[in-house]
């Protein structure tokens, strides 16, 4: 009994977790279910959240990057690893939450950007409730619950001081110029064509956009990464040379809309320091709403119908770019097609809309013939490709005024808490959170791309951000 006793509870866990690894291989290989084999690093990933989950909310910040799409039976997707993970921290967040209620700092809560994103969530969940599709509505509303708990509540427990943020910059960063590098040699083998980029960045991104927004969105944060250190130091040229290689990675993708979200970071960057948000913003929803009202007095819309037969695909960028200004070029068409019929769904349905990620299921039948492209039958159900027209078919019209009030109230109090915050290092992360944000705001005008985990993740991860400066927890 002796010898027993002399045995430490490592060497217990060591043998037990051999033996799990062992039978998980075997089982593995003598069924052909192959995932048997991955059991033992279930079990390891669930002991290290039991021990220290802030390793496991990193090891899903360095998943994004390779994480891909995995299309199952009945119609769902997954994202792999990513999504798995990211249920599990959430119910990580939820036990955390109600066995430290006490110690729980009630400033993150009550701040104006938390209680106008759970309005925005208040909302989804009454429109879930009133949807044509209620279980895929359902299915919408509880993935967005996942990524507010982990991306916004336990990353606001977790990113509280420059230390954090730092190492949240290495644990993406790291990956990230991986997938990078992968892609840019994929590239060089078809001669950097076109045509053959979007195979390219498979498995890891599901199409260039997702590629550029990904890169685009996180350059903010490389800008200020490189004031952390010390100027011709080893770490400084990673961060340098990093920027570049996201750089050149943006300029492959081919993506027209990373160029303009780019510029409309800068812009925002020198609006944001000027103190002219408001003005910004007022004129912007100035131009939007004057352009409806043009677009729509006498059907004035319908003189900008592509021409079925020359709107086709175009795999030359300069013909592409040429083709987008003439509207001569398929997907920019397309989503015109799209955003036609989300314009004449949202009239049927204008309180709650069509419930939360129904637009595919319905819109079918409210398009107009006049815009139709060779693409228009959508054997892919892509979306709507616009998020804010999204918010209007799935939430109706009050659903689409809390996402652009969520909206500008990151902004207007973003500034605010930029220039009355008095750390530098804070101002770095503030800045560079906003401009991010607004490299996102840009995407959204073309893309539905907040349900995807590369998008989403920061998106969220901002408002945290923002909230932890405001209140000096950074």
């Amino acid at each position: 009994m002796q010898f027993f006793k002399n045995i430490s509870i490592n060497h217990y866990l060591y043998t037990a977790y051999a033996t799990v690894l062992l039978i998980g291989v075997v089982l593995g290989l003598v069924t052909g279910f192959y995932p048997l084999m991955a059991l033992p690093l279930g079990l390891l990933v669930v002991y290290v959240a039991v021990v220290d989950f802030r390793k496991i909310f990193y090891l899903l910040i360095a998943c994004i990057p390779f994480s891909t799409e995995i299309h199952i039976p009945g119609a769902f997707s997954v994202n792999l690893p990513s999504e798995p993970l990211i249920i599990g921290l959430t119910l990580i967040c939820v036990f955390y939450l109600l066995g430290n209620l006490k110690t729980i700092n009630g400033r993150f809560f009550r701040h104006p950007l938390m209680l106008v994103l759970l309005l925005h969530l208040g909302w989804m969940f009454i429109a879930t409730l009133n949807s044509e599709l209620f279980l895929v509505s359902v299915k919408f509303f509880t993935a967005k619950m996942w990524y507010v708990f982990v991306f916004v509540i336990l990353a606001g427990i977790l990113i509280k001081n420059e230390r954090d943020l730092r190492e949240l910059f290495w644990w993406f960063f790291i990956p990230l110029l991986i997938t990078i590098g992968i892609v840019l040699m994929r590239q060089s083998a078809s001669g950097f064509s076109l045509k053959d980029s979007h195979r390219a960045m498979q498995p890891f991104y599901h199409n260039h956009v997702v590629y550029a927004a990904l890169l685009s969105l996180f350059l903010p944060y490389v800008i200020v990464a490189q004031g952390w250190y010390k100027r011709w130091s080893r770490t400084w040229w990673m961060v340098i040379i990093g920027g570049a290689i996201i750089l050149i990675g943006i300029q492959l993708s081919y993506t027209r809309t990373a160029y303009v979200a780019l510029m409309m970071g800068v812009g925002a960057y020198v609006v944001i320091r000027l103190k002219l948000v408001k003005i910004a913003v007022g004129l912007g929803l100035v131009a939007v709403l004057g352009g409806v009202i043009y677009l729509a007095h006498d059907n004035k819309y319908l003189d900008y119908a592509p021409n079925y037969e020359t709107t086709i695909s175009h795999y030359d960028f300069n013909s592409l770019l040429e083709a987008t200004y003439k509207m001569e070029d398929i997907s920019t068409m397309e989503r015109v097609y799209r955003w036609v019929a989300a314009v004449q769904m949202s009239k049927e349905e204008l309180l709650t809309g069509f419930g939360p990620g129904n637009f595919q299921n319905f819109y079918q039948q409210y398009t107009v013939s006049s815009f139709e492209t060779y693409v228009s039958d959508n054997p892919e159900r892509s979306g709507i490709h616009n998020y804010y027209l999204m918010m209007l078919t799935d939430q109706g019209i009050p659903g689409l005024i809390i996402f652009l009030i969520l909206t500008v109230v990151i902004l207007v109090k973003g500034e605010h808490i930029y220039h009355n915050c008095p750390s530098p290092t804070r101002r770095q992360a503030i800045i560079a959170a906003l401009v991010s944000l607004v490299i996102i705001d840009a995407f959204l005008i073309i893309n539905d791309l907040i349900e995807t985990d590369k998008v989403g993740s920061f998106f969220f991860m901002n408002i945290a951000l923002l909230i932890n400066c405001d209140i000096e927890d950074m």
